[in-house]
């Protein structure tokens, strides 16, 4: 039996406002409520906050970087899945880590909405019959 999130949160993490913008243009409409930080430490404040179910987590911003947000999540919220992304990752030697997946910039669309539902299905159980509808297949 799956378990569905009524209206799941995400949490996205960038240095880069008009990223941070996109992204979230990408998941409001399809009934995601989000939360957006502009740097890892902003990211642990929300994690505190919000009750969030999926976090996008840039690799490389200031005061604190994605890696170390990423820790100090998962010493709060041990089972959310973090997706890190960053435009300096090597795509054949990606960094080991606790990190659900890693995307490298530039991203289309559809991988970031794929990996996140992936994400909350892997997480949730979240059935497959609400990600196909959101998704407007």
């Amino acid at each position: 039996m799956f378990r569905t999130i009524p209206s799941p949160a995400i949490l996205i993490t960038d240095d880069d406002r008009a990223f941070r913008e996109t992204l979230e243009s990408l998941f409001v409409p399809i009934g995601f409520r989000t939360f957006l930080a502009a740097d890892g430490e902003q990211a642990v404040a929300v994690i505190g906050a919000e009750d969030i179910h999926v976090a996008l987590l840039d690799i490389q911003m200031p005061r604190m970087n994605g890696l170390e947000a990423m820790q100090r999540i998962h010493q709060r919220v041990a089972s959310l899945p973090c997706i890190l992304i960053s435009g300096a990752i090597d795509r054949e030697h990606p960094p080991v880590c606790d990190a659900f997946g890693v995307l490298c910039k530039p991203i289309s669309q559809k991988q970031v909405t794929d990996i996140v539902f992936t994400a909350l299905g892997c997480t949730y159980a979240w059935g497959p019959e609400w990600t196909s509808a959101a998704r407007g297949n």
